[in-house]
Order: C-alpha cells, then structure tokens, then sequence
C-alpha cells in the first residue's frame, strides 16, 4: 500500500468533518487549519442558515451532497456529540456509502475562551452495523489523544490525522468486502 502522507503524486484525502456546532466549532477549526485533509472547509453560518430553512429534508440533501464527493467522515468527539441527531445521521450515511468512518476526541483542546470540555461519549457505541446488534465500535476506532494538555493532544491529532483518516478508509473497505473480523 502506498503511504499516501508521504507520496507527492497523491493529492490530500478529501474528508467531512462531523461535530457538535454551537459546543465544539473552535475545536473544530483548529483541526480543520492544521491542513493535511482536503475538503474540510467550513460552511458559513449564513450558508447554514439557508440550508436549515430548508427543513429536515435540505438538511439530509446538503448532507448526503457533502458526504457524496468525501472519502471519509472525521467525526470530532466533544462532550455532546453522541446525543447530536444530525452527527447521527452523517455517521450512517458515511457508513451506508461505503466511506471511512473515524471518531477523534476534541474534549482535551481548548475552546476560544480558553477551556478544554468534559469527554463526551463515544457516538459509535450507539450504532450498529447493518441489520445486526453489531456495534458499530467493532469497526469504527475513535481516537484519544494520550494527554490533557491541549498544546500536546493537537500535535498528537495533527501529526496523526492522515495516518488515522487511511486506516478507516482501509477498515470500510475490508468491510465492505466481507472481512468482519
């Protein structure tokens, strides 16, 4: 396999990122900064205005669109994610279309005020895989920076995001191909 990280004729994997908005959007920018992912861009907040007039369904649509042209969902673990309706949503709909699916915890970081959150739970272990009482957890790893300096644990994310980004690519396409051990 080629280590994509390392290799200059192989453009940045083009990811969705999944979060807690209105809790976790500064952890979320200071990963999305870091660079190393593609397609990580943040919508406005006039553009996420306009989509939820729209209702559930333009929500789903903008979703499903997002996701559509990605090759994995980086869902940002903060102290609320896995009670979020719409995190829920993007998790099965990654998973359903065949895209990597990953969780990396964002508690230890701090926000723009200066505070790291408590650790939330983990969104995967809600979840299972198909039509089975398979947690979703078998297949899908979250990630916890080893630290609760937030300094340490976004180097520890950034200098890792590319590396655990391939390795959920590769889990959903064993996955995907019958391997379930």
């Amino acid at each position: 396999m080629i280590n994509r990280r390392h290799h200059p004729n192989h453009p940045k994997r083009r990811v969705f990122s999944s979060f807690h908005y209105e809790a976790d959007a500064w952890r979320a920018a200071q990963i999305r900064n870091a660079g190393g992912l593609d397609g990580n861009e943040p919508v406005s907040d006039n553009s996420w205005e306009q989509v939820k007039l729209g209702g559930d369904a333009a929500i789903k649509r903008w979703i499903d669109e997002q996701i559509a042209s990605r090759s994995c969902v980086v869902v940002l673990i903060g102290a609320n994610t896995a009670d979020r309706k719409w995190v829920q949503y993007e998790i099965k709909r990654a998973w359903a279309t065949d895209k990597g699916v990953v969780g990396i915890y964002v508690h230890n970081l701090k926000d723009q005020y200066g505070r790291p959150a408590p650790r939330g739970e983990n969104p995967f272990e809600r979840l299972t895989f198909a039509n089975t009482q398979i947690p979703l957890t078998k297949f899908v790893k979250a990630y916890e920076a080893p630290t609760a300096d937030s300094q340490l644990a976004y180097r520890r994310i950034t200098q890792n995001i590319e590396r655990i980004v391939e390795e959920a690519i590769e889990i959903r396409n064993r996955v995907r191909h019958g391997y379930y051990g």
